[in-house]
């Protein structure tokens, strides 16, 4: 399978899920944003993994190829391929689905709980994922649901955490994906956000938790986008 990644920062890397594809010897591309990197052509794809980002989807005056991305994934999207969005890649995919996007009540950064939303509709991702499990959250917007979508996660503060489309296109507003060493860049380079709130932790609560959370967090990820890709 050809795994093509859109990564739009330096610092917001794959993650595991460059580990997954590696070990099950995919074929690997990427699209870096920050190096000005051309889209491929969507019939050259299995599946598009759109990474996260400090940016919102709605600065296009700031981001002039926020407008080229999201032509791209409607493209993708139109040709059938697979598509995962993580975080700002999630929000990209609920807004080219015809969902609004916009600032959340409070930023929710750090290790913090979700709950899967149960029933029938969603068991063929997510049974084998806990009912709630701790997973790496680093995000201040949010996202209407896209019509026809099914609701998949969900938090206290952000109900909207993930959904699924036609069983062809996933979004999630949390990070799976997330290693230690990523969460540590994370914080390094998003600093400035880590302010005294309800639900932002300190670098070192992060780093603390990251140690106790992501092995677990790997396998969740495994379990998720290995039933995705056989839906």
């Amino acid at each position: 399978m050809h795994v093509h990644f859109i990564q739009h920062v330096h610092f917001e890397t794959p993650g595991y899920l460059l580990e997954w594809a590696t070990a099950q010897q995919h074929t690997i591309s990427y699209t870096k944003i920050f190096e000005g990197d051309p889209f491929p052509a969507a019939d050259n794809i299995d599946l598009l993994i759109i990474m996260g980002g400090p940016m919102g989807v709605y600065e296009e005056d700031k981001y002039a190829w926020l407008a080229t991305e999201k032509a791209f994934i409607k493209e993708v999207i139109a040709a059938g391929k697979k598509v995962l969005g993580i975080c700002l890649g999630a929000q990209l995919i609920a807004e080219v689905s015809g969902a609004k996007v916009y600032p959340n009540a409070q930023k929710e950064i750090g290790w913090w709980p979700i709950r899967k939303i149960i029933n029938e509709k969603t068991l063929p991702l997510t049974e084998t994922l806990p009912d709630e499990f701790i997973t790496f959250h680093w995000h201040g917007d949010t996202f209407d649901l896209p019509a026809g979508a099914v609701h998949l996660f969900a938090t206290s503060i952000c109900p909207n955490q993930g959904f699924l489309l036609n069983e062809q296109v996933a979004g999630l507003q949390f990070h799976m994906e997330a290693t230690p060493s990523l969460v540590q860049q994370m914080a390094k380079y998003g600093q400035e956000e880590l302010v005294t709130a309800p639900y932002i932790q300190t670098a070192g609560q992060m780093q603390e938790l990251s140690a106790r959370y992501a092995a677990a967090q790997q396998k969740q990820l495994l379990d998720f986008i290995n039933r995705f890709l056989t839906l």
